[in-house]
C-alpha cells in the first residue's frame, strides 16, 4: 500500500508542474497581449495630437504669412498713393506756373496793344467827318522800290498796291475786304489821301498816308466819315 501510495503523488506532481508551467505561459502571453495592446492605444493617442499639430501648424503659418502679404500690399498701396498725391500736387503746380504766365502774358500783350492802338484826336477836314484821330504806332509798310521815288497813281503799279497796303493799314481793314473809292494827291508830291470802306459798306474812311524814304508809305490820319462822299 505505501509504495502505491507514493506513486500517484509523484505522479500528481509532475502534472501540477505542468499545468503550472502552461498557466505561467498563458500569463505572459495574457500579460504581452495587454502591454501591447495598451502601448497601441497610448501611442494611438499621442498620434493624433501630434497629427492634429501637424495638420494646424501649416494652417496657422500660411494665415501668418497671408497678413505679412497684406500688410507689404497696404504699405505698398499708401506708398502709390503718397507718390500719386506727389505727382498731382506738382502737375497741379505747373499747371498754376503756366496759367499764371498765360495770363501775365496775355496782360501784358493787352498793354502793349492799348499803347499801341492809343489813338490821338485830330481837327476834322470838314463836316463830313464823324471822328479824325492818329495813332503814333502806325510805321511805314515797307517798300519794293528803290533810289528817288515818284508817286505813281496808275492802278496796278507798285507805287499805288503800296498806297493801298498803307491806306488799308490806317483804316483798319484787311486789304482783301476793301473797297477804294477814290485815291488822290495829297497836297503835295510826297502826300496821298485815299477813301475806304469794307465791302459790305457798313462804313467809310478817308486815309491820309505819306512817303517815307526807303521806308515806304505810312498812315499820319484817319477820318471816319459819316457818309460816303466818293460812292458813285
Amino acid at each position: 500500500m505505501d509504495r502505491q501510495d507514493k506513486y500517484p503523488s509523484r505522479m500528481d506532481k509532475r502534472q501540477d508542474k505542468k499545468v503550472n508551467k502552461v498557466y505561467n505561459i498563458l500569463i505572459t502571453v495574457v500579460v504581452l497581449l495587454i502591454v501591447v495592446v495598451g502601448a497601441t492605444i497610448f501611442l494611438g493617442n499621442n498620434d493624433e495630437p501630434a497629427s492634429q499639430k501637424a495638420d494646424t501648424n501649416p494652417e496657422s503659418n500660411q494665415s501668418a504669412t497671408n497678413k505679412e502679404d497684406e500688410a507689404d500690399k497696404e504699405e505698398a498701396d499708401k506708398e502709390e498713393t503718397a507718390m500719386n498725391e506727389d505727382e498731382q500736387a506738382s502737375e497741379n503746380e505747373d499747371e498754376e506756373g503756366q496759367d499764371q504766365d498765360q495770363n501775365a502774358d496775355q496782360d501784358s500783350s493787352e498793354s502793349e496793344d492799348a499803347v499801341e492802338s492809343e489813338k490821338v484826336e485830330e481837327t476834322a477836314s470838314d463836316g463830313n467827318v464823324e471822328e479824325a484821330y492818329s495813332d503814333p504806332s502806325w510805321k511805314p509798310v515797307g517798300t519794293e522800290q528803290s533810289g528817288e521815288h515818284v508817286t505813281q497813281y496808275e492802278k496796278g503799279s507798285t507805287d499805288w498796291n503800296e498806297m493801298e497796303q498803307a491806306i488799308a493799314y490806317g483804316a483798319g481793314i484787311e486789304q482783301s475786304n476793301m473797297t477804294l473809292w477814290y485815291l488822290q494827291n495829297g497836297g503835295e508830291p510826297n502826300k496821298a489821301i485815299g477813301t475806304v470802306s469794307p465791302k459790305d459798306g457798313s462804313s467809310t474812311y478817308r486815309v491820309y498816308i505819306e512817303w517815307v524814304d526807303g521806308e515806304g508809305w505810312k498812315p499820319t490820319k484817319v477820318e471816319k466819315l459819316i457818309k460816303n462822299d466818293k460812292a458813285s
